[in-house]
């Protein structure tokens, strides 16, 4: 009997011992297929082929057999594919944790071989493909596959048969779109239901009311529509309940105030009506975001009780009355935004009380009285935003010296006093919005020592005495707008020292002197405006420096010569007012007399020609020449007039002629049409492949037929189609001489009297738009995010050089990713630039500069300030630069339908940006690497910096590229949730200073 037990317990432990060897050849068969980060290495130093048992390696669990029970490998940084087939071999794994690493491939049909698993978490990782069944599973108490690139249909109906799921956390994939899953609502044990950014479509069904354990639940950016069902308001365990950017109607369901443990509600971005009266009772609220919906009615005085609210989003609805007096006092208040409703009444005045306050905005409401003294000692305020109101009284003047502030916005109010001194100890505070009120008094010399200040705006108010000199210490400044008040005195000088400055307005004061000289040493001044005031003397020479898209020197009292290249079109507005002046290239001043200009002037003159002939003779075969030839040519194309005289104008060293050109502008060589024309490939008979575009110089082909069949009825039509001519090949004459490697090369241009053509670089990957958005783009594959950031880079290069690189700024009117060309390496050229101006634009064509009477711009590119001044700048270059980067780190279109009605990518990026799975979640599905969608979330911060509402808020071009190859720094920290969705919250908010 003895030796029978001994032979059992030698079996056993020899069997134990046999499953432990197995267990630990699984696991370091597992490691092997893993790629271990240098920062993971040493918690791998465990895991040994010497070990006897696996229970020692780091990340593992065994049960009292000493059986592996769990692995958790949460958040190391391992990348591979999950074998899962071995895995499953651990007959006693019941838990298995691989969240937050950047493992690849497919979920396969092996894991249904985990029978045991309780607890299944590979979130936050790249797995790609369908979902397998999952109904062997049937003990998982915990799934969660969330924030992925999973795809195709979810096997819902296998749900079913895991009964006893707490747990269910399926949200940031691509499924295919489906219905709410009538399937979930059977599974009476789950706690947390995790489903934002499914595909999910349709309405929320009635049978939610059966999930009565649920204490989180959340289906945010679906596509979800109709009532938020009745049977909602049984879900009485419900502490988080997050709704936002679907498409919910209706009212809040009467019998909401049951949801007495709700604590955080969100359920903005909807077209949600009614009033805020079931709120009233939910008194443990920690968080409140119901903005962007169709809410009326008043915010409920018991707001002003709840203990626990610290965060209140209310903006853009249609809420009136006054806020509750006592909102804020009772709890670590943080931040508040009820903008763009039409509240009245005073601000609350004890937000601040408990010292944590952040954020106050208020703007766009009709709210009344003064600013309460008590932010002056509110010092953790970052943002104090109450522009568009009806406040009066003076600013406390503790406010101007809030040592954390960023924005101080007061903008169209009724406020009045002085700036204080405090604001020296603003040291944080970036922009200065004061316009349209009754300031008064001198700007402080303390000004200079808020030395963050990137812009300042007091318009319209009555600042007087003298500009102060210290405000030249602000080497940070790029906005200073100090018109339509009554300063005095000189310019100072030493505005020439704030050389990041890009916009100086001083228009309408009672400024008198002369214009200091060191204001043409600002390397990026591009609007310069003095005009109204009492400036004397000559215009500087220094002028002529600056790379000026605005000058307004209007009505001062200057006198003499404008500067020669002050003396273009362009600028035909910019003298009047001054007798004194004279210019030979500005049509209503006075022409200046040959006695006009000062013997330097001539000798300067006569330098300048000399040192031209020296650098023609010095550069040879190399310099720019332009070789003109008429004569008629014959065509192929019956698009092109058979006996036409053609002028061709050459920009580079050609190999061939326009003989070659106009015979291959045939149907079989076309590939493309644009708003401006059609584009041709051509292959020349060396080989060389060009691009060429046909321009008709009238409204189309048919009518130049027209023309020239109708004689001498249309001269008049003939003079004008000459003059546009002129311009065109004035305007090409500028574009010829660019020189930059991200920029087309333009080689030659062959015109006639009805059309146009130009002759370009081939470039064989096409436009950006074509690899983002198209099929044809689809089948070549997707960019990775290495390639894009290149192609980002680059493309920012070309319009820098564009805005800052030229001796005059080049805007481009109409930036957008088809006119952003891809070589064989897929480096990026900008195209088409220059040209909005003077060519006829399309139907997509939706805006007009006002200064040339055309359509600049293309729908959903469009900055908005073009919908109030019809004004073209660089900054609206940047907006549409800045929605490329979204399509860029989205891989969406700028307008889709599901964006909404009257949305483009810009306000749906905006309203999606929340959390850090919801940032996460905005990145293209396609860019699969965990590390390359965190830098494509550094993207997105400087896509929303540049799609700014405000063109002042928005970064220079020659400042994105420097953020943009910042960016992309191999050592460049990735994102993290604290500080890459602060910022992205932060420039998001931006947006809401004037809604697009």
């Amino acid at each position: 009997m003895f030796r029978l037990l001994l032979c059992l317990l030698v079996h056993t432990f020899v069997a134990a011992a046999t499953a432990a060897g197995d267990e630990v050849i699984i696991l370091l068969d597992f490691k092997s297929s893993l790629h271990i980060p240098t920062s993971a290495s040493a918690y791998f130093q465990s895991w040994s082929a010497s070990a006897s048992l696996p229970c020692n390696f780091s990340g593992i669990t065994c049960d009292s057999r000493n059986s592996v029970s769990a692995i958790d490998l949460t958040g190391i940084g391992i990348a591979g594919n999950i074998p899962f087939s071995s895995l499953c071999g651990l007959r006693s794994l019941s838990k298995l944790s691989l969240g937050a690493n950047k493992l690849s491939g497919e979920i396969t049909s092996d894991l249904r071989n985990c029978s045991g698993l309780l607890h299944l978490d590979l979130a936050n990782n790249i797995l790609d493909g369908d979902v397998p069944d999952l109904s062997q599973l049937s003990g998982l108490r915990v799934l969660n596959l969330s924030m992925n690139t999973l795809s195709g249909h979810f096997p819902w109906s296998s749900l079913t048969n895991l009964t006893a799921l707490e747990c269910l956390r399926l949200g940031d994939n691509s499924f295919e779109p489906s219905p709410f899953p009538t399937e979930v609502t059977k599974l009476r044990s789950l706690y947390t239901l995790y489903l934002s950014v499914c595909n999910l479509h349709g309405q929320l069904p009635p049978e939610i009311g059966n999930l009565i354990n649920l204490v989180d639940f959340e289906v945010s950016d679906n596509f979800l529509s109709g009532d938020i069902p009745q049977e909602i308001t049984k879900l009485n365990k419900l502490q988080q309940l997050e709704l936002y950017n679907n498409s919910f109607t209706g009212k809040i369901p009467v019998g909401f105030r049951n949801l007495s443990e709700l604590a955080f509600f969100d359920a903005d971005s909807n077209y949600l009506t009614g009033d805020l009266s079931e709120l009233a009772f939910l008194n443990k609220l920690v968080s409140l975001q119901l903005f962007d919906n169709e809410f009326s009615g008043e915010v409920p005085a018991e707001f002003g009780d709840f203990k626990n609210l610290v965060n209140l989003s209310l903006y853009s609805n249609r809420l009136t009355g006054s806020l509750p007096e006592k909102l804020g006092s009772m709890s670590e208040f943080n931040f508040i935004d009820v903008s763009s409703n039409f509240l009245t009444g005073p601000i609350p005045p004890d937000m601040c009380r408990m010292g944590m306050m952040t954020k106050l905005l208020m703007l766009e409401n009709k709210l009344s009285g003064e600013i309460p003294a008590s932010y002056a000692n509110c010092s953790s305020l970052t943002r104090f935003r109450v522009s568009n109101n009806s406040l009066s009284g003076m600013v406390p003047p503790g406010i101007w010296g809030l040592p954390n502030i960023n924005i101080i916005d007061l903008d169209s109010n009724q406020l009045e006093g002085p700036i204080t001194k405090d604001i020296g100890k603003a040291v944080s505070l970036n922009q200065l919005y004061l316009s349209n009120n009754r300031f008064s008094g001198e700007l402080p010399q303390e000004l200079s020592e808020a030395a963050a200040l990137v812009s300042i705006d007091a318009t319209s108010n009555y600042f007087s005495g003298e500009i102060p000199a210290s405000i030249g210490k602000l080497n940070a400044l790029d906005s200073l707008s100090l018109d339509q008040n009554m300063f005095s005195g000189e310019i100072p000088d030493t505005l020439g020292s704030c050389s990041k400055l890009s916009s100086l307005t001083l228009a309408s004061n009672l400024l008198s002197g002369s214009i200091p000289a060191s204001i043409g040493n600002l390397p990026n001044l591009n609007s310069l405006n003095l005009s109204g005031n009492q400036l004397s003397g000559e215009i500087p020479t220094s002028l002529t420096s600056l790379k000026l898209s605005s000058l307004d020197l209007s009505n001062n009292r200057l006198s003499g010569k404008v500067p020669a290249a002050l003396s273009i079109n362009a600028f035909n507005n910019s003298f009047t007012g001054n007798s004194g002046l004279c210019a030979n290239g500005i049509s209503f001043l006075p022409h200046c007399s040959s006695s006009s200009g000062s013997n330097s002037d001539k000798l300067r003159t006569l330098l300048t020609i000399f040192l031209v002939i020296i650098a023609v003779i010095l550069t040879g075969s190399s310099v720019f020449i332009i070789i003109r030839r008429r004569r008629p040519i014959s065509s192929a194309d019956s698009g092109l007039h058979s006996k036409e005289s053609w002028d061709m104008t050459s920009f580079r060293v050609l190999t061939f002629d326009e003989q070659e050109i106009i015979n291959s502008i045939k149907q079989e060589n076309l590939i493309g049409k644009g708003g401006s024309g059609n584009v041709y490939r051509i292959v020349l008979s060396t080989g060389k492949t060009m691009a060429v575009k046909h321009i008709w110089n009238s409204t189309d082909p048919a009518a130049a037929a027209e023309r020239r069949n109708r004689g001498s009825v249309t001269a008049m039509l003939s003079r004008r189609s000459s003059l546009r001519s002129r311009e065109f090949e004035a305007e090409i004459g500028t574009l010829s001489s660019i020189r930059h490697v991200n920029v087309v090369k333009l080689y030659c241009s062959i015109t006639s009297e009805d059309s146009s053509l130009l002759v370009y670089e081939y470039l064989p990957n096409g436009s950006l738009w074509d690899r983002l958005h198209s099929e044809a783009g689809e089948k070549l594959g997707a960019l990775d995010w290495e390639t894009r950031h290149e192609i980002a880079v680059g493309s920012a290069q070309g319009l820098e050089y564009l805005h800052h690189g030229c001796d005059r700024p080049i805007l481009h009117r109409d930036v957008k990713s088809s006119n952003i060309l891809l070589d064989e390496q897929l480096r990026p050229r900008i195209a088409d630039f220059g040209l909005a101006k003077i060519l006829h634009c399309s139907a997509n064509h939706a805006v007009r500069d006002s200064s040339s009477h055309v359509i600049a711009g293309t729908h959903g590119y469009i900055a908005p300030e073009y919908a109030y001044t019809w004004k073209v700048s660089e900054k609206s270059d940047v907006y549409s630069f800045g929605v490329v980067l979204l399509e860029l780190v989205t891989g969406r279109k700028p307008v889709e339908i599901d964006y909404g009605e009257d949305k483009d990518i810009v306000r749906w990026v905006a309203g999606r940006i929340r959390s850090r799975e919801s940032v996460i979640g905005l990145v293209d599905q396609r860019i699969k690497a965990a590390a390359e969608r965190e830098r494509a979330v550094l993207v997105l911060r400087i896509a929303l910096l540049c799609t700014a509402g405000i063109p002042a808020m928005r970064p220079s071009m020659r400042t994105v590229v420097h953020m943009l190859e910042e960016a992309g720094n191999a050592n460049h920290r990735p994102a993290t949730a604290a500080s890459a969705d602060g910022k992205l919250v932060a420039a998001a908010d931006q947006k809401n200073y004037y809604k697009q």
